[in-house]
């Protein structure tokens, strides 16, 4: 099924840390990170938030953005050397990054500097032990061939330019994996990621997926690829239980030509060329399905034989009589909206 994300809740520029606070909301299953958008707002406060990093896990980070027509001075990260979870984002620039060497206990890095100064930052040796990484290169090519040597990592977003991204090839134990804007290149070395349960590709452009062979993937979200239109070999997916499919101008069609017996939920949404969703038979356990702004015609849809386990049905056009005589008909035939 779809990943489930734990919620974030973000402390802005603190004057003081609310402990008791803090340790309530790890307590009921959140992430906590405390942020800072200048220098003014840390001078100060750094060492306590280093304290709470040594005796909380990390699901308590640090995050530094903004530093709005200043460089992010690496070397402030001297101060937190027990951060485990370190958010490096929204930034235009930075500098010394390669302190991030001294960060022996980060087990998380979200980086996104617009401006990054070292192609090579994965190089590092300190961040062969992250579990979760984010990274998006939006000027420097980024080298993804250190990728070789990072035997811990199970979650990966991955996005912009970049080069050797066929070294995620080597991450085994990778669970999830989002590429973000990265254009055209083959994705072949998906058949290597034997542990893959979650797969995101956003954005960037591609005609299709079928370098991807048999697999045992769980979740599969396509949103707003530019030129996609294949989508042919999607029962090649056959552990699937959630497929979202978003912003697709040009898939006209999405057939299930043999069972796919764990496949649970479908989104698709925004395909304003598709016209023909078929094969629903061969989907047993199908409970949810939502298609919206689609050019699928309700009346012929509905005609098919649809799963019996289908309870949660939405259908929409974006035209409001139109979508009040759908909700209607299926009112009618015992389905439920959708429920978020």
């Amino acid at each position: 099924m779809r990943k489930k994300w734990k919620r974030k809740i973000l402390i802005n520029n603190p004057l003081a840390l609310d402990r008791i606070r803090i340790k309530q909301d790890l307590r009921d299953g959140n992430q906590v990170i405390v942020q800072f958008s200048h220098p003014d707002f840390y001078v100060s406060i750094l060492e306590e938030v280093d304290e709470l990093c040594a005796r909380l896990d990390e699901n308590f980070g640090v995050r530094f953005y903004g530093h709005y027509s200043l460089s992010f001075d690496g070397r402030t990260l001297l101060r937190i050397p027990h951060v485990k979870m370190l958010h490096l984002n929204s930034l235009v620039q930075a500098h010394n990054t390669e302190t991030l060497a001294s960060l022996e206990h980060l087990h998380s890095l979200h980086l996104g500097i617009h401006e990054l100064e070292n192609s090579d930052i994965l190089g590092i040796d300190s961040l062969r032990s992250l579990r979760d990484l984010v990274m998006i290169s939006d000027k420097k090519m980024l080298d993804l061939q250190y990728f070789k040597n990072f035997s811990h990592l199970e979650h990966l977003h991955v996005g912009g330019k970049v080069k050797n991204l066929d070294a995620i090839g080597y991450l085994e134990g990778l669970n999830y994996l989002a590429l973000h804007s990265i254009s055209k290149i083959p994705l072949h070395f998906i058949n290597r990621l034997k542990k893959l349960k979650h797969l995101r590709i956003l954005l960037g452009g591609r005609e299709h997926i079928q370098e991807i062979e048999e697999n045992a993937l769980d979740d599969l979200e396509i949103v707003r690829i530019r030129g996609f239109h294949d989508l042919s070999n999607i029962t090649k997916f056959r552990a699937l239980t959630s497929l979202t499919i978003e912003d697709q101008a040009q898939l006209r069609e999405i057939g299930f030509d043999r069972g796919m017996e764990a496949l649970k939920e479908i989104t698709v949404s925004n395909c304003k060329g598709l016209a023909r969703l078929s094969g629903m038979e061969r989907l047993p356990s199908l409970r949810k399905l939502r298609i919206f702004k689609t050019a699928i015609d309700f009346d012929s849809f509905i005609q098919q034989n649809l799963p019996s386990a289908l309870s949660e049905l939405e259908f929409t056009t974006s035209k409001s009589k139109v979508d009040q005589e759908i909700q209607d008909s299926l009112y009618k035939l015992g389905f439920q909206k959708w429920r978020i």
